[in-house]
């Protein structure tokens, strides 16, 4: 029980972070209404196509601090300095944290739910939860490979949110705690592959938006 209740605080905490709408922040601060321009969504990738590349550089910013904020607080000071939680009870309460802020930025209660995909707040996560530079370092090379390849954006953060899961494996398979960190790490992938549904089809269909391509 005291496990539950550490994880639905961790995720309470992450989540109210996560419902700081900031691509929408930096459209009404432009005059426009993201929500109502392109597909709809908060995130830096519509922002891109709705507001320009600076807009869509704030907001990429922006999606990033409300995750790391969190996230730095809980893993240093409330697992490492306060508690002194072993490197997997850090790593799992971290998680936890930067799955609220995903929660929080697809789903905020500031706009009616309706929110983004989480590509940027899990890509913040992959950085504070491993802090390894190689293991970002390839996986960002990774992502633009991807991307520069296909022109789909798409693509790329699909691969992307494979990577937390694969960390989880690759570094803690051995502990105890695994099944349950495990469990956590997919549900960053599960809920990302959820949200792009629509690009999915679209990518079967061949119907996907590229970059610097047509809207269809």
């Amino acid at each position: 029980m005291d496990i539950v209740i550490k994880a639905v605080i961790l995720l309470v905490i992450g989540y109210l972070f996560g419902c700081i709408p900031t691509g929408y922040l930096v459209g009404k601060a432009k005059g426009i209404n993201i929500q109502a321009e392109g597909s709809g969504n908060i995130g830096a990738t519509n922002a891109l196509r709705s507001l320009g590349k600076g807009a869509a550089a704030i907001t990429f910013i922006g999606d990033l601090l409300k995750a790391f904020i969190p996230m730095t607080i809980v893993k240093f000071v409330y697992c490492i300095h306060i508690y002194h939680f072993s490197a997997d009870w850090t790593y799992l309460c971290t998680l936890c944290t930067g799955f609220g802020v995903v929660l929080g930025h697809n789903f905020p209660v500031t706009l009616k739910f309706k929110g983004g995909k989480g590509i940027s707040v899990s890509a913040a996560v992959i950085i504070m939860s491993t802090l390894d530079p190689i293991f970002i370092g390839i996986g960002l090379a990774i992502f633009i490979l991807a991307v520069a390849i296909t022109r789909y954006v798409s693509v790329g953060s699909l691969i992307v949110v494979c990577y937390i899961p694969i960390y989880s494996i690759m570094h803690y398979r051995s502990c105890s705690d695994f099944p349950l960190i495990l469990c956590v790490s997919l549900l960053f992938t599960l809920l990302a592959y959820i949200k792009h549904g629509a690009n999915i089809k679209r990518l079967m269909n061949g119907t996907e938006n590229k970059i610097g391509g047509k809207k269809e």
